[in-house]
C-alpha cells in the first residue's frame, strides 16, 4: 500500500515493494572469481603501465549497481602494497601530496579529494588491521562510485610503495600478484 499526499492516513508507514526485473542478476554477491578478477585486472593495467581511466573502465563491468564492490578488493590490495613496502607505525608512508606525486593523471575537486581521501585511509586501517565501515560512509555519499576512489587510492598506494621500495610499480604489482594478499568478499 502506498499512501498519496494528502491523505487522511497521513501518519501510517508508508510500504514500498522492490520490483525484481528478470534481467537482474540471480546473485546478489560477487564470486570469489570476481575478486581475483578485478584484483588481477588492476594490477595487469598498473604493471603495462596502462591509462588509469582504460583501466576503470575495463573494471565497470564487474561493479553491481549501490555495491562497494570491487571497492573492498582494492582497499585489500592498497593495504597489501603498504605491508609489501614496510609501511609500519615505526616507518610510515607520509600520505602527503600522496595524490600529486603518484597519481597525477586524476584531477579530483572539492568532495572527491574527500573521497580519495578516504579511500587512502580506509586502505590503512585495514593494513592496520582494522576493517572500516564502508556501507556506513558511503551511503552518504549519494552516487555508485565508491569502488572507483578505492581503485585510486590502490594505484596511489602502490605507485608510493613501489617508489619507497626503489623499483619499478611493474616489479611491484608482479610481487603483489605473487602474494596470497587478503581477498575480500
Amino acid at each position: 500500500m502506498v499512501l498519496m499526499p494528502g491523505c487522511a492516513r497521513k501518519h501510517r508507514t508508508r510500504l514500498t515493494a522492490l520490483v525484481y526485473r528478470r534481467d537482474m542478476p540471480g546473485r546478489n554477491r560477487p564470486t570469489p572469481e570476481d575478486v581475483v578478477t578485478a584484483r588481477r585486472a588492476l594490477l595487469d593495467g598498473l604493471a603495462r603501465d596502462a591509462d588509469i581511466l582504460e583501466v576503470l573502465n575495463g573494471l565497470a563491468p564487474l561493479h553491481p549497481r549501490n555495491d562497494t564492490f570491487p571497492g573492498e578488493v582494492f582497499l585489500h590490495l592498497a593495504a597489501d602494497a603498504l605491508e609489501w613496502c614496510g609501511a609500519s607505525r615505526a616507518e610510515p608512508l607520509p600520505l602527503e601530496r600522496l595524490r600529486e606525486q603518484f597519481l597525477p593523471e586524476a584531477a579530483f575537486r572539492g568532495r572527491q579529494n574527500a573521497k580519495l581521501q578516504y579511500a587512502v585511509l580506509a586502505a590503512a586501517a585495514i593494513h592496520g588491521g582494522t576493517e572500516p565501515d564502508l556501507l556506513d560512509e558511503v551511503a552518504s555519499w549519494q552516487t555508485d562510485d565508491f569502488w572507483q576512489y578505492a581503485m585510486y587510492a590502490a594505484v596511489a598506494c602502490i605507485r608510493a610503495a613501489a617508489n619507497r621500495a626503489g623499483v619499478p610499480a611493474r616489479q611491484a604489482c608482479q610481487e603483489l600478484d605473487e602474494r596470497p594478499g587478503h581477498r575480500p568478499l
